[in-house]
């Protein structure tokens, strides 16, 4: 039997320990769910591919935890009333448009896999995840997290947690499992910089922006462009990813710091992006996609791995020797070296 795909959440499990800790209800149980989601997945079947054109699904779970729910709006169907369902289709929507537009493939499995989705999950759920089929949101506390909904880079992320899984299928654990994360924020931010056309000087380059209730100190779950400044929060803790391979955090917790340490390839593509200049989906974005998809990266690939990997697909794309010393510049400003 072929293993699950990892379950991959947006919200660090040390973000909702730390909440968990102060006694924050909705954090516990948004935890116990997160658990028994990894001991209990469900065996189910990919959606059947369809044709070049998005088909997306967006159900809701009425606040229960029994998935998928009840169809709610369909590819094609007009808006509902419920802003929730309309910002998952629109964020469906989005990231399909990043990988077919920009890439050429369709859908996130390369076949035009249909995209679903299912809102309103759980009571005050603090996550939204991908569970190797569909993405599933909570509706935030409201006191710490709001909707999961209304970011379209977080939708971008767990779905480009697919396309990994349908690609190089990066082990979600210690270095290979922070890539499976950066590549998910990588795409994520460029999902959101496509939809609103920026160029890699004009975005945030932040995942999450928004996500935060009001009163939380902090302006998103991560930073690409200065990773550890994204919150400072009592509650929430310092955001402790590092910029650099010295400041690498060595931990038996999160996978090996899947989240943490995903800092570093995160600040690479910044780097790279800023350096290049121009949209930032174009040719750091193209870089970083051809070697998810075509440098047969092996499933615990480490930070020089991948490296080398994206000086060799920069070669190989543009046969411009500039473009390749780029890459191999970003890399070594975070402690790499391809050489």
């Amino acid at each position: 039997m072929t293993p699950l795909p990892p379950r991959c959440s947006i919200v660090p499990p040390y973000v909702l320990d730390r909440l968990a800790e102060q006694g924050h209800a909705a954090a516990v149980r948004s935890l116990a769910l997160d658990a028994t989601h990894r001991e209990a997945r469900l065996v189910a079947p990919v959606p059947a591919p369809g044709p070049g054109r998005p088909r997306r699904v967006v159900r809701d779970a009425r606040h229960t935890e029994r998935l998928p729910g009840r169809t709610v709006r369909p590819e094609g169907a007009p808006p509902v009333a419920d802003p929730c369902v309309n910002q998952a289709y629109d964020g469906l929507g989005a990231t399909y448009a990043l990988f077919s537009d920009v890439y050429g493939r369709p859908s996130i499995d390369g076949a035009g896999m249909r995209l679903d989705a299912t809102v309103h999950y759980g009571e005050h759920y603090d996550n939204a995840f991908w569970d190797g089929q569909r993405m599933v949101f909570g509706d935030g506390d409201g006191v710490v997290f709001g909707d999961f909904t209304a970011c379209v880079d977080v939708i971008g992320h767990e779905l480009s947690h697919g396309v990994t899984q349908f690609t190089a299928g990066l082990a979600y654990h210690d270095q290979s499992g922070a890539l499976n994360e950066s590549l998910s924020d990588v795409f994520g931010s460029l999902v959101k910089q496509y939809a609103l056309r920026q160029n890699a000087d004009e975005a945030d380059w932040l995942i999450g922006a928004g996500l935060l209730a009001p009163g939380v100190q902090g302006v998103a779950l991560r930073s690409m462009k200065a990773p550890g400044t994204a919150y400072d929060d009592p509650r929430l803790g310092k955001d402790p990813q590092p910029a650099h391979l010295r400041d690498y955090v060595e931990t038996t917790q999160d996978e090996g710091g899947v989240h943490i340490n995903s800092g570093i390839p995160n600040h690479a593509f910044y780097l790279l992006a800023t350096a290049l200049g121009g949209p930032a989906w174009e040719r750091a974005g193209r870089i970083w996609y051809d070697t998810l998809t075509t440098h047969r990266l092996t499933p615990d690939a480490g930070f020089t791995a991948f490296a080398r990997a994206t000086v060799a697909a920069a070669a190989a794309r543009y046969q411009d020797e500039a473009v390749a010393n780029t890459v191999t510049a970003a890399w070594a400003k975070v402690g790499i070296s391809v050489g």
